[in-house]
Order: structure tokens, then sequence, then C-alpha cells
């Protein structure tokens, strides 16, 4: 029997205190550092417009039409979701418990329902105090942003040259790189790199991604492909995986984040609300994990249909690491679902979660309620382990709830010197 073993009745007190004491590393993230000026969205009016939102009010009160929706003034739009999904009917949804999740961290009245003091306190926060006390708040030390050198606002800040923070680590989002002939020689183009000859796209390409990782220093490759997404494929995207990301990747020791499962605007009329999700063929995961053994794959699939087989081929491929619960899986019942099954077929060895924050003062919810899920799921899987008659001690379960949280991104993308 181990010396300080934890006794059955005092395992969920430490099970729990240890998820909620460990600091995140957050992989995936849409928020930024000040120095980014409009792009770092924070604020009660930011939360309350997040696109879940919008499409949440948009079902609940057809009246107003998307059209009109989007014509009002910004604070007339908060105006509107408030009152529609807060006042009218019970703030039941995740989104909406979101908000109320987050005002209540900040030690904000919620039971008064008062939007204007919402938004008042908030316009109070200076940016630098927003974001020193969302980090406190949410338990987060790191967050990796998505960086689109394609986006013509972003890369004016990167050539401007930034100041950096070093709490939000850049990644490299390449999405255009990934489409029509003539779309990507209209998005290079575009950033500063023409294109002579539709046969030097992969050339011309390759030249963009050194450029801007020398300027951005990133800690890993990103890009969202559609639910019909193969590997190989005689096409341009074919060639450009094959070609130019694949070596690119080899070359630069750096990860590749694949975010596959996206149906793009199946409803145009809400705009960023109007994706939707679909099932995808994890062939193609397989395959680029069986090619390309020396690069690394960070991977996560938005059709809840598709996490078990997922998982199944992280088991074959030691260069593949299923991470979060993306976009419309970000819900408690999931988490707790896929953090199971995760748990069960891989160990220990997964990202359980990713925030995917478009606003500052989501990290606060979505890690807390993340957090909830993975103790609880942990919990259950130790009393089994205990019931055996293993024992634990605290600090396997404080070494467990840090390779979850942090340390297995951290060793699995290799930058233990970035992040202290």
């Amino acid at each position: 029997m181990l010396e300080r073993a934890i006794h059955p009745e005092a395992l969920r007190a430490v099970v729990e205190q240890s998820v909620q004491e460990t600091p995140v590393l957050d992989i995936h993230t849409h928020i930024y550092p000040e120095a980014f000026g409009p792009l770092c969205l924070r604020g009660m009016d930011e939360l309350i417009r997040y696109h879940y939102l919008i499409a949440e009010t948009c079902r609940a009160n057809p009246s107003v039409a998307p059209e009109a929706f989007f014509a009002l003034a910004p604070p007339d739009q908060c105006r509107h979701i408030w009152k529609t999904l807060f006042l009218e009917r019970s703030p039941v949804s995740e989104a909406c418990r979101g908000v109320l999740t987050t005002l209540s961290a900040f030690g904000l009245d919620v039971a008064a329902r008062d939007l204007a003091r919402h938004q008042a306190f908030f316009a109070g926060l200076s940016p630098a105090e927003h974001i020193e006390r969302v980090f406190e708040l949410a338990r987060v030390s790191h967050v990796v942003m998505t960086n689109d050198p394609f986006d013509a606002a972003e890369r004016a800040v990167w050539l401007e040259g930034v100041e950096r923070d070093p709490r939000f680590l850049p990644a490299l989002r390449v999405d255009r790189l990934m489409g029509a002939p003539e779309s990507v020689a209209a998005a290079l183009a575009a950033a500063g790199h023409a294109v002579t000859s539709l046969g030097a796209l992969c050339d011309t390409a390759r030249r963009f991604l050194d450029e801007w990782a020398d300027r951005m220093d990133p800690i890993y490759l990103a890009m969202s492909l559609p639910s019909d997404y193969t590997f190989p494929e005689a096409s341009l995207r074919g060639r450009m995986m094959a070609e130019c990301i694949m070596p690119f990747c080899r070359e630069r020791g750096l990860p590749l984040a694949l975010m596959i499962g996206v149906k793009r605007q199946v409803n145009p009329r809400l705009g960023l609300a109007g994706d939707a999700v679909g099932r995808c063929s994890v062939d193609a995961v397989e395959a680029l994990c069986a090619q390309s053994p020396d690069v690394r794959f960070l991977v996560t699939l938005l059709s809840r249909e598709n996490q078990h087989e997922l998982c199944v081929s992280a088991r074959k491929f030691p260069n593949l690491m299923p991470f979060g619960c993306w976009w419309f899986l970000n819900n408690p019942s999931i988490i707790e679902e896929m953090t199971l099954e995760r748990l069960e077929l891989l160990g220990l060895s997964f990202i359980p979660q990713h925030s995917d924050a478009r606003v500052l003062d989501q990290l606060v919810y979505k890690w807390s309620h993340s957090r909830a899920v993975i103790a609880d799921v942990l919990c259950r899987k130790y009393d089994s382990v205990l019931r055996t008659g293993w024992a634990l001690t605290e600090d396997e379960i404080r070494r467990d709830a840090e390779m979850l949280l942090r340390g297995n991104f951290i060793q699995f993308a290799r930058i233990e010197s970035r992040v202290g």
C-alpha cells in the first residue's frame, strides 16, 4: 500500500481541487492581446452578440428576420438578444448559461437582470486590467491565438510590428490555401505574393508560409476543413497538402492542427452563425498520419459521430493527438461523453478541451463549465480503479490533471521553453 494513499471518501475533493487549481494552456482560441486593438473583443456587448446567441435569438423570435437584426445598431442588437433570451424565457442554453457564469464570476448581480449595469461595469475596465482579470478568473496561463495573415486587419498589425504578450502564443492559420486555384491565387496576391501561373501556386504558397513563420514564430500550423475533405486527392487541395503543407511542417518541426467537419453557410442569412456540422471521413486523417509519420497532427472533428473513430485512429498513430470538444460539441453532455470515451480508449494521452473563445470573457465560463465535467468524469474513472485495490496519491492525481490541462500539449508541440 502506498504511503499517503487517498481514502476513497476524499477522492472527489482531491480531484476537483486538482482540476480547478491547475493552470490551463488553452490550445485554440480566437482572442488577441491588447496590441491587436479592435481585434481584441471583450466586454458585455461582445459577450451578448456572440454568434451562438444571435442564432438562438433568430430562432426564438422569428418575427425579427436576420436581415432586420443585423440592420440594428450594436446596442439595439444587445437589448434585443437580452430581452428575447434572458427576459422572455429562461436562459437555459449553454450559451446563455455561459453569460450568467461569466457575470457571476466577476461578482455582478445576476439576479438583478440589469443589462445596462453589466455593460457599464465592463466598459470601466481597461484592456490590460480586463485581460488580467479574465486570465485570473479562468485560471489560464497561456492561450493560443488564431493568426490569419490573409486577413487584412490582422496582417497590418503584424507588418507594423506588434508588441508580444508572452501569454498569447501565435498559430499560423492557412485555410485559404486549401480552396479552388483561383481563390488561392487571389488570396496570395492580396497578401503580397503574386502568382505568375497556376502551376506555381504551391511554390508561391511555400514562400508565403516561410515568410509568415519567420515573422510570427508560430507554435503550430492550423486549418479548418470541410466535412467532405479527403486525402490523398487529385486536386490543388491535395497537391497543396502533399507538396507544400507537409514539407513545411516537417522541415520547420511544427505540428499541423486539423479541424474538420464544417459545412459553411448552410444559412447565409445568419452570417457567421450560418455554418453547420457534417460527418467527415477519418480515412483522410489516417492517410496523413501514415504518409507523414514524422509530422505531428493535432486533430479535432466537429461531428459527434466521428469521435469513436478518431479515438481508434489515435491508438494506431502516436503522431495523432485528439484535442478538444469543438464548436457544437462544446456542451456539457457531449463533453462528458467524449471525455469518458477518450479516457477509456486512450488513457491520459489526449487534450480534453480548448475554449475556441472569440470573446475574451468567454474564457471564464468555457473553462468553468469544462473543468466541472472533466473533474466529474475523472472521479468516476478513479473510483473504478480504486475498486480494484489500486491506490492513488494526491500527487498522482495532480500530475494527471497537469498532463490533461497543459502538459500533453506542451510535450506534443515541443514548446517547453516558451511557456516556462
